[in-house]
Order: C-alpha cells, then structure tokens, then sequence
C-alpha cells in the first residue's frame, strides 16, 4: 500500500451509534503499522485530516470526520500474546471486548473494566478511557493499561507506561484519538473463579434514597449500577432500581469450567425462546413516545417491588446494550442524543432534581436513566469525579432537534454550577466554552501543547475535536 489515492469509491457514510449524526468521509481499514503511516501520508498530501473510527459505538462525533478520511481500524483485531498464568495480555487495538473475554475467560480471567456493550474496540475504548459498573473499585480501563505502543502522525512510535512517557500515557489514553493510534496495548486481567455471579437488585423509591444506596453500595460490591425512571415526578422524583453484583470466590461454584465457557456465557438469540430478538426493536418502537416510555418504565418499577436474589453470567449483567440487538433503531429516524454528566456528590441530589425536573418541564424526558457512583483518576481529559454519573436518553425528531438542543445546554449550566464534568464519548452538544469551564484553561493548555508536540501538522481531527476544541 504505497500510493494511496481517494478514489471516490472510498467515500462512505457514516453515522454514530445513536443514528443522530452523519458524515461522508474517505474510509480507509489499514491492517499494519506501515498502511498507517500511509494514511497520515496521503492525508498530510491532500490537505485533509483524519479520524480514528473502532466499532462506531460513540455516540456523538467521535468517530466522524466530514470532507476527511477515516482510519478505521477493525482489521488490526490480533491477540499477540496472551499469558494464563499472570493474567497479561497484549492485543492490537481492533480487538474487541468480545474477542477478549472470550479469549481468556476459560482460563479464568476477565476484563476488570468493561462497557455496557461488547463490541467496542480497545483502541476505542482507550481512546475514551471508559468506565463500567464497578467504576467506583476499579476505576477506568487506562488504569489497567501495563503499556501501550502509539503511532504519532509525525511518523515516530512511541512506547508508553504509567512511568514511560507518563505524560503521553495519561493523555493518549482519554485523548479521544487526537494525538495519536495505539498499535498495541497490554493490559492486566481480573482473576476469576466462576462464570458468573451474585447479583442484587431492589427498587429505590425517590432521589434521596436513590443516590444514598449507591453510596453505601459502591464500596461494598464488585459492581453497582442503577436505573432511574426520568418520567417519574413529585414524591416519586428519581425512583428507580438499583442493581449490585459480587463475584463468586474460589471453590463456591461447584461448575466453574462449565459457567467459564463461551458457550455458557452465550447471550440468547430469542425471547422467551420463541421471539428472534433481532426484531424486537420494531416492538419497542410504538412505546418510543412520552405516554408509552411512562407506561413501560411505569410497569418495571411494578415489577421490581420484590426484591430478588440470583446468579447471572458475567455477559448478560455487563452486556445489557448487547441483549437486544440493535435496540437503538427503536427511537426512530431522527435516532437519540445520550447526555451523561458526572457531579461531586456534595451537590448531586439538587443538581439531578434540577436536571430531571427541568426535561419534564420541556416535555422532553428521558427515556432511560442510567446511574453509577464514581471516583477520580489521573488521566488528563478526565470525566470522572468523587461523585455520581446519570445518563440519559433523549429521543430525537425533526420536531423536537431545535428544543432538545437547546435544553442540554441548559442542562450543561446545571451541571457546570454544581461542579460537574462531562463524557467526550458521549454528548453531542457540548460547546467549546462548556468543555473549557469544566476541564480547566491549564488542562486545556496542556492537551494543546501535547497536540503541537505529537500532530505538529494537525492531521488527527474529527467533528468533535472541531466542535469542542477548535475555538479553544
């Protein structure tokens, strides 16, 4: 691959996982090191720019370039090296949280951070510095990354490690892909002793409690996550169920070969073994509308009255994104926005009150409400804090873009007041004033001096980075 052109059949459309936004680029799948290089070549020759792209699940602009070329890197998916006894392994940065688990869980290990889906790509995952359901003991991925070797657009390849080049570490990983891309990555794995585990779930009836047994919960569970129902209001404001999970120590599964295979850990393809989950979404669809979702989330807190005690496989409690394929095409043509903010918890219980009376006040509520309990870490474009997350979804239509776009800006001064910081995979509206108020001008300044250092010629840049940092 030495002479790359852009032929116009290159040119592709491409949307974010939430279906909310496109962008016609120049793809482009490399499988070395060297068509890399090729790529930042060809760009730097064109006067374009280019985009990393991993599975495409962001669900903003991160992986959207219009008018530019695309680098996706799905092809480059090897496990290099795997090592059973230590639980390290090294992969390119195609491989998947599938390819994984899947991988290293029969010897008895797992990922000790994951996202709500599998499908996601390291590199893309690195990219974000993403968090899971145990953010609060194990904090995020980059946490758990040994080294990593990156390709800089200047042509060099660097080697990197917490004390390594630590500060491109700690800024290539959450640096949205903007400095460079990772071409190996060797993280540390969990040690495991059964495929599953004990899971905890029980309703919460109002904010108040809602945020209070997170709090108690995080530290005495491996994993802690909760739902929240955005259309309840009054006494009943922030209800919800919360769920918890802990592993299962060594000798209490009298089956951990059996539960540690792939094939147990297999997420049905049926509901109720009669419903191909593949069509359920059209299902889902007519209950995408205000009375419907408060129907639907209604019925859920009904049925979570009883509080239950179970066992469930390591995939079906971390994949629930995965459990119904394609899920996301129920909110219709125009897609959803997700809108994640992270607050202290000194100022979350009347920040979520403002936040989620105000989308009632608009009439624009959410239509699923995710929440976890986080800590800090040492990463530069960080979006954690000493605190909690609460995600939502926001249905978006040719009726409502306008309104939506301009309650989440309003929802961003909420958020800014009480402390907040926000999530560069997630929201699609954060404005470059909001991202320099909550990451700070010496933050600000210290990603742009990186930026000249590794991307002198300012080749890596997507639709987000313009969006957010471009006037910064």
């Amino acid at each position: 691959m030495t002479n790359l052109s852009l032929p116009f059949e290159r040119l592709a459309t491409l949307e974010n996982f939430g279906h909310s936004l496109k962008a016609q680029a120049y793809l482009y799948k490399p499988t070395s090191v060297e068509q890399m290089l090729e790529i930042f070549k060809t760009a730097k020759q064109n006067g374009l720019t280019v985009t990393l792209r991993g599975a495409g699940r962001s669900y903003n602009d991160a992986a959207l370039n219009g008018g530019g070329i695309i680098m996706d890197i799905q092809d480059m998916n090897r496990i290099i090296e795997w090592n059973p006894e230590t639980g390290r392994i090294t992969c390119e940065p195609g491989v998947t949280l599938q390819k994984l688990w899947q991988h290293i869980l029969s010897d008895g290990w797992w990922p000790p951070v994951v996202s709500g889906t599998m499908t996601t790509t390291l590199g893309g995952c690195l990219g974000m510095n993403i968090h899971g359901k145990n953010n609060f003991k194990m904090g995020t991925i980059g946490e758990h990354v040994v080294e990593f070797k990156a390709l800089l657009p200047t042509g060099a390849e660097v080697t990197c490690s917490p004390t390594l080049n630590g500060d491109l570490f700690h800024a290539l990983i959450s640096g949205m892909g903007m400095l460079g891309v990772f071409t190996s990555i060797t993280l540390q794995m969990k040690r495991v002793y059964s495929g599953l585990l004990n899971v905890r779930a029980w309703n919460v009836p109002d904010l108040e409690t809602h945020i209070q047994e997170l709090f108690d919960s995080a530290p005495l569970n491996d994993y802690t996550v909760g739902w929240l129902d955005s259309t309840a209001s009054g006494k009943g404001l922030g209800r919800g169920q919360l769920h918890t999970a802990k592993y299962i120590h060594e000798g209490e599964d009298p089956e951990p070969k059996k539960t540690m295979q792939v094939s147990y850990q297999t997420l049905p393809a049926t509901m109720f073994g009669v419903f191909p989950k593949s069509i359920i979404h059209y299902f889902m669809a007519p209950f995408m509308i205000n009375p419907g979702v408060w129907l639907v989330n209604t019925a859920k807190y009904i049925a979570g009255m009883r509080e239950g005690n179970y066992k469930q496989s390591h995939a079906a409690f971390h994949f629930l994104l995965d459990y119904v394929p394609n899920w996301e095409l129920a909110y219709g043509r125009g897609g959803l926005i997700q809108y994640q903010s992270f607050i202290p918890k000194e100022t979350v219980k009347d920040a979520w009150r403002e936040l989620l009376s105000l989308t009632q006040k608009r009439g624009l509520p959410s239509y699923l409400g995710v929440t976890k309990r986080h800590r800090p870490d040492k990463f530069l474009l960080s979006h954690a804090v000493d605190g909690f997350s609460l995600a939502l979804d926001f249905k978006v239509t040719n009726g409502n873009r306008a309104g939506l776009s301009s309650m989440l800006q309003e929802l961003d001064q909420i958020v800014l007041e009480a402390g907040g910081r926000f999530y560069f995979a997630k929201n699609s509206e954060t404005a470059p004033e909001t991202a320099k108020r909550y990451l700070g001008e010496e933050t600000v300044e210290r990603f742009k001096a990186l930026k000249r250092r590794t991307d002198p010629n300012n080749l890596l840049e997507s639709d987000l980075y313009r969006r957010v940092f471009g006037s910064l």
